[in-house]
């Protein structure tokens, strides 16, 4: 059958662009994930003095999302190596808008805890769906810069937008009710649903619009392993995964892990706790807390790309893949660590606090491309319960970091609070010299795309 009668373009030396469409959709979905999970960080100075809640029991809040992206993360990330991210990532939107939407209505503590819950759920997935879109739409020489962009710049761009959009033009400038801005939200989340649904495809040679020229393009040199084209999704069940794992290959793994825990944990200070900190110790606005929320953000934001290119940068450069990606790694958590103690000297200064805060996540974000780009070399095509694993344990984090910064923040000041966050970056830092990306998950019986 030729590429016109079934329903592909014809062949031709030229190949489609369906990829940048793909890329785009991955890259508005990390925007969304991340502009509607930030929301409730600005909701906290309204919840605390409308409900009465404390930071630690708005940290409990925060905690009902974390509990359900952890628990419900792995399971659903496996649904997606076993069915597809089409029809997985499409249900997990559905959801996470419901619990968006529930978030908005929520008449008391009781009923945001479970629209909380409903939205953790809904998003638990999401990026180790987005890590199969890498891994089988886009192109090895280029794979950690777009994964980079997809789960680093993407993601922090829509933690600007719940500074900048949601707090400080929907609430500061225009002055809505914070229900009203939320309802904002969830429509456009509708909208990319809707696109995504009719548009995605889970390989590209099930593309309608690829053709030959593409298919071969993002499949790259790994299109000479086994045959001509990247091996069919198979489905891998959690009993085969860890059966075909060595002890090295599982110590490595949780060591990759440990280390996502502790840059998650860091990271809650900025998706959940500065405007608060901002409105109690600083006593600022919604308008001005939007934007030196947005500092730190755009530092994350800049980090997504850099650390994506510097990774492929000293791999081509130095043809050594592991200590390429662990010395990006490093450099950049143990930077962080340095410059957050330096932040505490300009503590009482808050736009100059939030300046320095800006070059603390700058190099402490670029880290997350290397882990997007470790968690493909030794994932293969269980790439999505790979990352899921790393994710879950990493969101042990999340649980863990709001109890401790509301604990630490009501009794023992907000200054603790940010030097916690220094220690933290510093353990991941030095964690970093104990992993190595060459060490496949699954065995070669197993996993035929050596990735490595």
């Amino acid at each position: 059958m030729n590429a016109t009668m079934s329903g592909h373009p014809p062949n031709t030396d030229r190949p489609t662009s369906v990829r940048w469409t793909v890329f785009s959709m991955a890259f508005a979905t990390s925007v969304l994930l991340y502009l509607h999970r930030y929301v409730f960080g600005f909701l906290k100075p309204t919840l605390s003095k409308d409900w009465g809640l404390s930071a630690t029991e708005l940290g409990e809040l925060d905690s009902a999302f974390s509990i359900c992206y952890t628990v419900f993360q792995f399971p659903l990330a496996v649904a997606a190596d076993a069915f597809g991210v089409h029809v997985v990532l499409t249900t997990l939107m559905v959801i996470w808008l419901g619990g968006m939407g529930l978030m908005a209505w929520a008449p008391s503590a009781r009923m945001f805890w479970y629209a909380q819950a409903l939205l953790g759920t809904g998003q638990s997935a999401v990026y180790p769906c987005l890590s199969r879109i890498g891994r089988y739409w886009f192109p090895p020489n280029v794979r950690t810069t777009l994964q980079g962009t997809v789960g680093v710049l993407a993601g922090r761009l829509g933690a600007l937008g719940a500074s900048l959009l949601f707090g400080s033009l929907l609430l500061g400038i225009f002055n809505l009710d914070w229900r009203t801005s939320t309802w904002i939200l969830v429509a456009l989340g509708v909208v990319h649903l809707l696109w995504f649904a009719i548009v995605f495809r889970d390989l590209p040679r099930k593309h309608p619009s690829v053709n030959e020229a593409e298919a071969r393009m993002i499949e790259g040199d790994e299109s000479s392993v086994a045959g001509s084209t990247l091996p069919p999704m198979a489905r891998i069940t959690t009993g085969q995964l860890l059966r075909t794992m060595s002890p090295r290959s599982l110590i490595n793994l949780i060591c990759l892990s440990m280390q996502s825990l502790l840059s998650t944990f860091a990271d809650n200070i900025y998706s959940n706790w500065m405007p608060l900190f901002l409105a109690q110790v600083h006593h600022v606005d919604f308008k001005t807390m939007g934007i030196y929320s947005a500092m730190p953000l755009l530092g994350g934001a800049i980090a997504g790309l850099l650390g994506g290119y510097l990774n492929d940068h000293f791999i081509a450069r130095t043809g050594n893949r592991r200590w390429s990606r662990v010395g990006v790694a490093f450099a950049g958590k143990g930077a962080a660590a340095l410059l957050m103690l330096a932040a505490l000297l300009v503590y009482d200064r808050p736009y100059l606090f939030c300046v320095v805060l800006f070059f603390v996540k700058l190099f402490g974000d670029w880290s997350l491309a290397t882990s997007w780009g470790v968690v493909t070399d030794i994932g293969g095509r269980a790439s999505a319960s790979v990352f899921a694993f790393n994710n879950s344990v990493a969101s042990i984090g999340s649980i863990a970091a709001p109890i401790a910064f509301g604990h630490i923040a009501d009794h023992y000041g907000w200054k603790n609070v940010f030097a916690t966050v220094a220690a933290t970056y510093l353990l991941c830092a030095l964690s970093w010299l104990a992993i190595d990306c060459t060490i496949p998950v699954l065995g070669n019986s197993q996993d035929e795309d050596h990735t490595a």
